[in-house]
């Protein structure tokens, strides 16, 4: 996987045709789309770059608002790991060369079916990073996402999520 989507409950395949669609507009006629076991989240695996479809959906929905009307939020994985504090130590410092020297940083974990130790793993990550945080405007930000027993890891800016509501209300002001 190489894409986490959120959607509202009860409309997962709905948002699977969504995204599959947008998928196939973009060049990638072999993703892979699914379900998870919980309720309101889907992965995705492309060949296309994770941070490059983001944009292009959000360019997307900028030109036409309406064009997306399933998928809530898509975020983009870097890499995916155990859901085991050694595992995602490991698959940050991986990634840990896209933080440059004056970059600042924040963490941000979201668990989903898992009793694994936020703050352990904040703690343990923040070790590795010599770099200044700022929880309010970071230049980058750590992105855990925890499904159950895998775990998605990415170092992304801001802009690379994609947030449909956010984006299609900032469209009306």
């Amino acid at each position: 996987m190489n894409l986490i989507i959120t959607c509202a409950r009860h409309l997962e395949s709905e948002t699977r045709q969504e995204l599959t669609g947008i998928l196939e507009k973009l060049g990638d006629l072999e993703s892979m789309v699914t379900i998870t076991n919980m309720s309101g989240i889907l992965t995705a695996e492309t060949k296309l770059d994770p941070i490059d479809v983001v944009k292009k959906i959000k360019d997307m929905l900028l030109d036409e608002p309406w064009c997306i009307r399933y998928c809530l939020r898509i975020i983009p994985i870097q890499k995916i790991t155990e859901t085991k504090i050694e595992s995602i130590e490991d698959g940050i410092s991986d990634l840990i060369q896209l933080i440059s020297n004056g970059e600042s940083y924040r963490i941000s974990i979201e668990k989903r079916n898992s009793s694994i130790s936020s703050q352990e793993l904040i703690s343990t990550v923040a070790k590795k990073i010599k770099n200044k945080v700022s929880l309010e405007f970071p230049d980058k930000i750590i992105l855990i996402e925890v499904l159950g027993n895998k775990t998605g890891i990415s170092i992304v800016k801001k802009e690379d999520i994609l947030s449909v509501e956010k984006t299609k209300r900032s469209i009306s002001e």
